[in-house]
């Protein structure tokens, strides 16, 4: 593509119950989120889950696209990772959702596309490539700040420095790790905060909550868009 473009890069949207803009059901995005990807350089645009042989039909969907963005959301139905038994605290569950994030996560992995995975995004990789989840930890990591130093790797992140001041908003963690992924990130408790594949990168945290004050978060959202170009 011309240098002058912004990558576009394709978010799966996320159902809500609870957009008044719409007053019903709403497809969205965080509205941080695809603002992250726009001052890093890139064209963010939503699409729909949806059922059916067209839906699966990455390879026309993704079309004119050049790099994917896996965010945040709920949780993913413990079925796919083998647990028939849920934990209480297990929110937002939605067949359609989960289908689809796993079905363009292995399209984009088999294809070599470009990819961050955030939070939700980065549990959802962890399951389409065979790997499991803890259901629910203690304490959450909801409204948590805190220190993350990633051991190798972190230049394939977009980061100049291995340090990062995260923002987190999980209740989930990353158990049995998936084959072709490689933990590169732990936090003081032992969790998962960071992989790498070939063809990208995921973080347990929100980089988009401060990346406008942190240069280091915004450092990650470059990475992608210069990985998409």
């Amino acid at each position: 593509m011309a240098s002058n473009l912004r990558p576009r890069i394709a978010i799966l949207g996320r159902f809500s119950d609870s957009a008044s803009a719409v007053r019903r059901h709403a497809l969205v995005s965080s509205r941080r989120l695809v603002e992250a990807v726009w001052f890093a350089g890139g064209e963010p645009m939503t699409l729909l889950p949806a059922t059916g042989p067209e839906a699966e039909d990455w390879t026309t969907r993704l079309q004119g696209f050049d790099g994917v963005l896996f965010p945040g959301g709920g949780d993913v139905n413990p079925e796919r990772y083998g647990q028939s038994e849920r934990h209480e605290t297990v929110y937002d569950v939605d067949d359609v959702q989960d289908a689809q994030d796993i079905s363009l996560t292995r399209f984009v992995v088999d294809n070599d596309i470009p990819f961050l995975a955030i939070c939700r995004g980065m549990h959802v990789l962890n399951v389409a490539l065979g790997g499991t989840l803890h259901q629910h930890i203690e304490p959450t990591h909801r409204n948590h700040m805190h220190d993350v130093t990633l051991e190798r790797d972190w230049q394939r992140f977009g980061l100049s420095t291995p340090s990062v001041h995260s923002s987190c908003y999980h209740h989930q963690a990353i158990d049995r790790v998936a084959p072709g992924l490689e933990v590169v990130a732990q936090s003081s408790e032992g969790w998962v905060e960071a992989m790498v594949h070939n063809s990208g990168v995921a973080v347990q945290w929100h980089p988009e909550d401060n990346y406008t004050e942190d240069s280091n978060q915004a450092d990650i959202f470059r990475g992608l868009i210069a990985r998409s170009r």
